[in-house]
């Protein structure tokens, strides 16, 4: 085999573990969990919106997520003071809980 070819075949191996290993990674929790938040859009947007903000009695809507791991809609809300509170909602847009953010771990 010609050395040209032995180090194309070694770089191929080297990009197909690094692939695996993010892969793997990600698999575990490892990866930026933002990334695949699938934000709620349309009609549920506005009516999980309109009840995050009647239950708060306050602040604006900075971010929203179908499928959280808390519940089937998280919308979070900036209050007026600057902190951050998590709305959970279920499926019909019933409130389940709230949580105020405290810190970067919080994400």
């Amino acid at each position: 085999m010609k050395k040209r070819t032995r180090v194309a075949i070694a770089g191929v191996a080297v990009a197909a573990v690094a692939v695996g290993g993010a892969s793997i990674a990600a698999a575990n929790g490892f990866a930026d969990d933002d990334s695949s938040d699938t934000p709620i859009t349309g009609d549920a947007l506005e009516r999980a919106s309109r009840t995050a903000l009647d239950h708060l009695g306050e602040g604006r809507v900075t971010e929203t997520e179908v499928g959280d791991e808390d519940s089937f809609y998280e919308v979070e809300v900036t209050l007026d003071d600057g902190s951050q509170v998590d709305v959970q909602l279920d499926e019909g847009f019933a409130v389940v809980g709230s949580e105020a953010e405290t810190g970067p771990d919080d994400d």
